[in-house]
Order: structure tokens, then C-alpha cells, then sequence
């Protein structure tokens, strides 16, 4: 079907249709884009080099660190390229790359989100089994378990999608190539997708966000039987960071891809796409692990030395 599409580019509107604000925007989006790099390549090498961060707790924020990195590069270094020289367009097989890439890996981040939360569910609420369930053969088969699930919920609708003929109009209104828009411009029938689409999304965004929520509801019962006030000051200080970030990531995600109404083009898609894909993303590495004690006392030394 690629070679009945007459469509050869897609233009993306991007975040702003002024040239001073899309300077702006440029720089705020370079600035976040570093701090994601700087932050997420910290987490690994601290997580790597020290001995005494070969936890499965660390593996996983590492792992996660990983994720981010990739995830966000699959398009804000071409959303930077096009906010600076104004260049809209998108080639056909760029967008359906980026495309591919932005939905698994953006799948991936929500599964290990949950395994994160499941984590420290356990550490917290069963400390004494902690070592005997999170061994390292159990985590890594979590974490692959995170990557080929992710594969095989995403792969086919996102595949049915790239195969659809374009025959123009060729214009979306969004920083990245999203499904939802590109089913909308195709010249056949995309019932089917859509509908595909849509279970996938109730599979992984609400199934992800009960495990998440669960776990951290257990660990906020637990801590308030804490005895000590700064124990539970502490403990609650760290879950409630994570928790906001994940309400937030969840609900723009949500609100975003399974609210009924939404079809998708409007500048509210693109505030709430730039929430979750870009300003979470940019305080993940922070929240979770460099906020961390033992990261930051690694740090601190690593420097010093």
C-alpha cells in the first residue's frame, strides 16, 4: 500500500503558530531536553559504577533512565529542528518511524512505572520477603517483560496504520506524528484501527494505573504505622512526589487517548501531549531517584572525588 500512497509529507503545525513565541518555546524545550539527558545519564552511571547501588530498585530506575532517553528522542530533537528554522514538514517514512517508536516506547514507560510501584509496594509492605521476590532473575524478567509486552500490544495497530494509503490532505496539528491524526487523514476506512486502538489503550493505560495506584495506596496505609513522626514525614514526603507525577503522566494520557469525545487536532491535544511527553519526563530522574539518599551521597562522593 506504500506505493499507491500519493502523500510523500506531512506537515506539523508544531506548538505555536507565532515566531516569538516558537523562540521561546525553543529554548524552554532545549533546556528541559538537557536536563532529561543530564538527569537520566547521571541515573545510569551513579547506578552502574557504584556497588553498593546493585539493588533491584536501582535496576529498575536504571532500566527507566534508559527509557526516557530514548523515548524523548524520538522527537524532541526534530521538534527543536522545527521550532528553530521553521521547517514543518515531515517526511512519510520519518513520521511513521517516529510514530512506531513514540507509542512502544511511551507503552514501555507505563509498564515499568507499575513495576516500579510494585517494587517498592513489596520493600515496603513485605520488607522481610523483599530479597526472596525481587531476586535479580525476577527482575530482569520483569523488565523484558515490560519491553515485549509493550512490542506485542503496540506493534499491530501501529503497523495496520503505516500501511494505510494517504492522498492528501497532509497537515496535523501536533509536534509529533500522532495515530489519532494520521488515522484521520488517510482516504480509507479506519474503523477497524480505531477500534484496535482504542482496546489497546483501555488494556494498558487503566490496567497500569490500578497497579500504580494500588501499590502506592498500600504503601501510604503502611507508612501511617510507621512509629516514628520523621520515619513517616520522609516516607510520605517521597510518595506523594511520586504520586504526583504519576496522577499527572496518567491523566493527561488518559484525558488525551480514551476520552470519547476527543478526536484529536485541537491545541488542547498538543498542552496536554507536551504535559505528559515532555515536563514528566523532565522531572522523573529527579523525583525518583536523584532525590534518593544513597544516589545523592554516591554523587556527592563520585564528585569529590
Amino acid at each position: 500500500s506504500m506505493n499507491h500512497t500519493k502523500v510523500m509529507e506531512f506537515v506539523l503545525l508544531g506548538l505555536a503558530k507565532n515566531r516569538h513565541l516558537e523562540i521561546i518555546l525553543f529554548l524552554f524545550l532545549l533546556i528541559a531536553y538537557l536536563l532529561i539527558l543530564l538527569g537520566n545519564i547521571t541515573v545510569i552511571i551513579i547506578t552502574l559504577v557504584n556497588n553498593f547501588l546493585q539493588t533491584p530498585v536501582y535496576c529498575f530506575l536504571r532500566n527507566f533512565a534508559l527509557l526516557e532517553i530514548t523515548f524523548t528522542s524520538t522527537f524532541i530533537p526534530s521538534t527543536l529542528y522545527s521550532l528553530l528554522t521553521e521547517r514543518k514538514m515531515i517526511s512519510v517514512p520519518g513520521c511513521f518511524f517516529e510514530m512506531l517508536f513514540f507509542y512502544y516506547l511511551g507503552t514501555c514507560t507505563l509498564f515499568h512505572l507499575a513495576v516500579m510501584s510494585l517494587d517498592r509496594y513489596v520493600a515496603i509492605c513485605h520488607p522481610l520477603h523483599y530479597t526472596v521476590i525481587m531476586n535479580s532473575r525476577f527482575c530482569l524478567q520483569l523488565i523484558l517483560a515490560c519491553w515485549a509486552l509493550s512490542f506485542l500490544l503496540m506493534f499491530p495497530p501501529t503497523i495496520m496504520t503505516v500501511q494505510l494509503p494517504f492522498c492528501g490532505p497532509n497537515v496535523m496539528n501536533h509536534f509529533y506524528c500522532d495515530t489519532s491524526l494520521l488515522l484521520q487523514l488517510s482516504c480509507k476506512g479506519t474503523g477497524f484501527i480505531e477500534e484496535l486502538m482504542f482496546i489497546t489503550l483501555i488494556i494498558i493505560l487503566p490496567g497500569t494505573f490500578i497497579v500504580t495506584v494500588f501499590s502506592y495506596g498500600c504503601i501510604i496505609i503502611t507508612i501511617f504505622h510507621i512509629p516514628s513522626s520523621a520515619g513517616r514525614k520522609k516516607a510520605f514526603s517521597t510518595c506523594s512526589a511520586h504520586l504526583i507525577v504519576v496522577m499527572v503522566f496518567y491523566s493527561t494520557c488518559i484525558y488525551r487517548y480514551i476520552c470519547p469525545t476527543q478526536r484529536g487536532g485541537q491545541d488542547s491535544d498538543k498542552v496536554l501531549s507536551f504535559f505528559f511527553s515532555v515536563l514528566t519526563q523532565m522531572l522523573n530522574p529527579y523525583i525518583y531517584a536523584l532525590r534518593n539518599k544513597q544516589v545523592k551521597q554516591t554523587l556527592k562522593e563520585n564528585m569529590l572525588k
